[in-house]
């Protein structure tokens, strides 16, 4: 299978580590859709990443969605998030709130790339900011309760939650440095260090 998009994009890392961490095979593209958008056209309509491409043509789109197939493929000894029940709800939760802070600090990012400096909307930046910071401080709030050597979850492998809740904080550090997000958010700082240790991460970086 292919992968398509950039690791600077941190959904497309989230897909990637996941990928590594289950232990599938993929090749990577890293393919700039700005640039080079009748790349992707034919796998997705939307012209987005990450696209990942199966072995047999058919292609997924969108994280959630391509995290959800893996999980699928997977199997249950590998599967990030439960198939049902209480457990699955609330590594889902986790994973959504990481997801959503990758959004809004993303949004954050987007105004001042895209806009001339004059069109920029302060405010807009203001409050998806405040949305990112919400959202790592809930995270924090997770990996301070896993303490040095847990998980977000608990049990005793990584879920999920964590593998997107380490791609939020890394992402938010790198693309809001202004926002000094491993001083307001120790905890998560450390657990991201953590799992960005982890070759899984490390291999796949931005």
């Amino acid at each position: 299978m292919k992968l398509m998009g950039s690791y600077r994009s941190p959904y497309v890392r989230r897909t990637a580590v996941s990928l590594n961490v289950m232990g599938i095979a993929y090749e990577h593209d890293p393919v700039a859709v700005f640039d080079n958008q009748d790349d992707v056209r034919p796998h997705n309509p939307l012209i987005r990443v990450p696209t990942l491409i199966l072995d047999d043509g058919e292609s997924l789109v969108e994280s959630y969605a391509i995290l959800d197939a893996l999980d699928e493929m997977a199997g249950d000894a590998k599967r990030l998030i439960p198939a049902s029940g209480a457990e699955r709800r609330k590594i889902m939760k986790m994973a959504a709130i990481a997801s959503g802070t990758m959004d809004k600090t993303v949004w954050a990012a987007y105004e001042g790339r895209f806009h001339p400096k004059e069109k920029v909307h302060r405010p807009w930046v203001e409050h998806n900011e405040e949305q990112a910071l919400g959202g790592l401080g809930y995270l924090d709030g997770l990996a301070k309760a896993a303490g040095g050597d847990g998980w977000f979850a608990g049990g005793d492998r990584m879920s999920q939650a964590d593998i997107s809740g380490a791609v939020a904080f890394s992402f938010a550090a790198l693309a809001r440095p202004r926002l000094e997000v491993a001083d307001k958010f120790p905890n998560l700082a450390a657990f991201s260090a953590r799992c960005e240790a982890m070759e899984a991460f490390s291999s796949v970086t931005p």
